[in-house]
Order: structure tokens, then sequence, then C-alpha cells
């Protein structure tokens, strides 16, 4: 297995993966001087709460904090391209005397005002690093309140002291199980009807994400399997109200969400499926994921042409367009830094279809659930690259400063560190990302890892032109 190990100076903690020639796990990656963290990357449980709640439509958010942790609920909002007008969002804007004397009573006027301005089913009123300070008993204030308003009131505490991001998605995912409602009627025999839930498609780095879900609902629509409810991207109260009618959980992330869904297994007996392998990245692993689904559902006659024809689209592609450029990332010794959701996937595709070479993965979150899938990928494929889980940004350039690389797969932060390092190849793939974006692009799916692969030969090619041509 992948084992942990913590340096008394690290923040993270290290994997060590699998050398298959030596029969033992290889030495993990290790920092010094990290009693603190320099550039963090990942953001607060705030960032991840309000990055799931804004994927729901008929719900409100009251934040007890400052008014600069409304910047951070905005980020969420934006994450799913919510315009403005349909934001329905109040914050406390905690000052120093707030925070001195208590500000229990102005938490409760908003609410209140809030109630009758948004007039939304569900409010979630949510506590912050101030409210935390403070001591704020957002639970028995919501519940004496309750009685009050006509909004369901939520109490969910999210300050940064109690996690990051992605655990901030997690509890957000948390807080939506007690509104989903158990099945009326037990299915008897015969075979079950081919409805799914989505879970945690936005925690994933693709810069236009909701092109990869869109690639999932309409693979799945062309098998005629149901989507029933997306937690959550444009999701409505009534769809999210219906989950418990799913006859199947298929996850989209391998950073969050296993926790919720074996809750889900448990309170409403719908399996989770699909979660011990990668997700549909590269050709391998994208017709790998269909055959699994269709084994699931007993419909691999479906299956087999769209397989096919994903594969042969691929193909004819590179053929066409590729063939000559392919031979160059043969033997290209690459750092990969990004999240469990993509990265697991991308190591096949890198060292099996690119014929790359993964010599460190630098993931963002810590994967406790996901790990034994990424081993299983490495064993497999009998590569050991150093891994590091939660790296930040100082971490990440730590690492690039010390190994000897070609390249480095990773976002506009890599992107800058790479140059400062005088690192020459430096791939901007995932979010934050500096490339424009007029259209959204799959990285899931056939078509894909055409999209990856286009990203990564257009920055190559403009790694290599010249910069010091003065013109007269």
């Amino acid at each position: 297995m992948l084992s942990g190990i913590t340096s008394e100076k690290s923040t993270i903690v290290n994997a060590m993966p699998f050398n298959k020639e030596e029969g033992k796990m290889s030495a993990g990656l290790t920092f010094e001087n990290c009693d603190h963290s320099k550039d963090p990357i990942v953001g607060c449980a705030l960032e991840g709460i309000a990055n799931m709640v804004a994927g729901i439509k008929d719900v409100s958010i009251v934040i007890h904090s400052p008014q600069g942790c409304a910047s951070t609920v905005a980020a969420g909002y934006d994450n799913h391209e919510v315009d403005f007008t349909k934001r329905k969002v109040g914050c406390t804007r905690l000052f120093e005397s707030d925070i001195v004397m208590g500000a229990s009573e102005k938490l409760k006027g908003l609410i209140k005002e809030a109630d009758q301005s948004f007039n939304a089913k569900v409010m979630f009123v949510v506590g912050t690093c101030a409210a935390d300070i403070i001591g704020e008993d957002l639970e028995g204030l919501c519940n004496k309140l309750q009685p009050e308003v006509k909004a369901k009131l939520v109490p969910l505490l999210a300050g940064g002291f109690r996690g990051n991001a992605y655990d901030g998605l997690s509890m957000g995912l948390a807080a939506l199980l007690p509104f989903i409602k158990k099945r009326q009627n037990k299915r008897r025999g015969g075979r079950k009807p081919r409805i799914v839930n989505i879970i945690a498609p936005q925690a994933n780095l693709n810069p236009t994400w909701w092109a990869d879900l869109h690639w999932v609902t309409q693979t799945l629509k062309s098998l005629s399997i149901k989507v029933q409810t997306v937690f959550s991207h444009n999701t409505s109260f009534e769809e999210l109200e219906q989950a418990g009618q799913a006859t199947a959980n298929i996850l989209l992330s391998h950073d969050v969400g296993y926790k919720f869904a074996r809750k889900m297994q448990q309170t409403h007996d719908i399996p989770l499926i699909l979660d011990d392998i990668p997700l549909p990245v590269g050709v391998k692993n994208t017709t790998r994921w269909l055959k699994a689904l269709a084994a699931h559902f007993k419909i691999e006659e479906r299956v087999e042409p769209l397989v096919k024809q994903g594969e042969e689209m691929v193909v004819d592609t590179l053929r066409r367009r590729a063939l000559m450029i392919i031979p160059r990332y043969r033997n290209c010794r690459v750092a990969v830094s990004t999240d469990g959701t993509l990265g697991i996937g991308l190591v096949r595709m890198l060292f099996e279809e690119l014929e790359m070479i993964p010599e460190v993965l630098l993931f963002r979150s810590a994967m406790p659930d996901s790990r034994s899938i990424l081993e299983q990928e490495l064993q497999s494929l009998g590569i050991s690259p150093r891994v590091a889980f939660s790296a930040d940004g100082y971490q990440i350039k730590q690492t690039l400063e010390e190994f000897d690389v070609d390249a480095v797969i990773g976002s506009a932060w890599e992107k800058y560190m790479a140059e400062e390092l005088g690192i020459k190849i430096a791939f901007d793939v995932f979010s934050p990302t500096n490339r424009e974006t007029y259209l959204d692009k799959p990285y899931f799916g056939y078509e894909g890892m055409i999209n990856l692969m286009e990203v990564i030969a257009n920055d190559w090619e403009r790694a290599f032109r010249s910069k010091e041509i003065h013109w007269t």
C-alpha cells in the first residue's frame, strides 16, 4: 500500500510509491523548513462549502464574517458561472467591535432580513473564522430562530481552522444529505432501472470542468441511463430531494465525496460504482471506465460502438495531425502537479500513450480514499515516481528545484515556477490558468485526450520559440 510518513518539519503526508524491481516502497518526498505554509494553493473550508452550495438554485447563504469573506463565497458562484442577479448572499460584515462584544443580534437581524428578501426554501447560515473565534453557537441560534422564518435554516461552521477547500466540499455534501428523501416503494426483483446521481463534478482542476460533466451526462444519455441529481451544479432543490430514487452513484472526483457516497449507501441503499478505477482521462482509461459502467448495468453491447468510435477518432486525429510530434515526448521526464481527479488518470496517459516518464507526482489534496487507486496504477505500470500529497506552493517549488525534469504539467502557478527555475517546458493545463478559454472543452473521454494533447503541443511549441529576436 501507499504508506504515509511525516517529517517533523513537514506539514504534509508523503507517499512512498511501489518500486517493482526492488519489491519495496521507494522513499517519499520530505521537506525542510515547513513550519508554516508558503504560498498555499488550496483555499479554506468556506470556499469549498460555497462551491457546493452555489450549484443549488433554490437556496440562499448568510455568512457570519467580515466583509472580505463575501469574496470567497462569490468565487464559489463564479466557479458555476452564476450571474450576480441570481446570487442570494448576505454577510453580517463583522467589525472589530463585533468580535470583541459579540454579534449574535446582528446575525439574527440579517437572517430575518434575508428570509424576507430572498424567499428561499433553504438558508445556509455559515460561520467563518470570526464566528469560531467568537464562539458563536450557530446551531443553537438557528434552532431558536427557526419558528420566526420561512426558510429551513442549516447552520455550518466553515472557518479556515476547520480545513481546506476539499474539506469544505465534504462539509457541503454532508449538509445536503438530510434533505434527500428516502425511496417510498422498495423495488422487488427484476432489473433495476438505470438511474444515477453524479457527485462532486466541481472538484476538478479542468478550467472548464462543466464540460467534463457534460461529457459524462451525454454519454449516460446515449446509453439510456438517466441522471437524477448532480451534487451539485445547476441543480434544483426538488432534484436534490429526489436523489434517493437513483440506483447508483457515480463520483467524478478522487479528492472528495467518498464519505458522502458511503453514507448514501447506508441510508438510501444506493451503491457507489466505478470507485476503484481511474476517471476517464486518456484513451485506455476512458475505455476502461465505459466498460465498467456497461458491466454494472449489463449493457455491454451498447458501449462497444462508443468505444470503437472513440478510439478510431483519436487514432485518426493523431494520424493526420500529430504523428510527427508525438515522438518528441518519448522519454521526456515530467513532474505532474494537479489534483487526484485528473492526476491519477493522467499517469497512464503520459506513460503508456505518450511515452513520457512521470518522475514526480504532486497532488493538491490529501486523497485518503483514492491512494489505493494510484497505487494500483503505479504497480500495473511498473513505475515508481516520487509522490507528495497536500503539496503547497513552497513544496512544489522545492521539488521542481531538486529534481531533474524536462517538463512540468500543472497550472499557471507551476508554469511561473518552472520559468523561474530554468525549466524550459511547462504546460499550463489546469486551474488557475492564463489560457484564454471561450469554448468549454472536456478533459474526460476520447475528445478530452485530444484537448489535453492540443494544450501540451501548443505549449511545447511556444517553449522553443525565440524570445531574443530584435526587429529593426
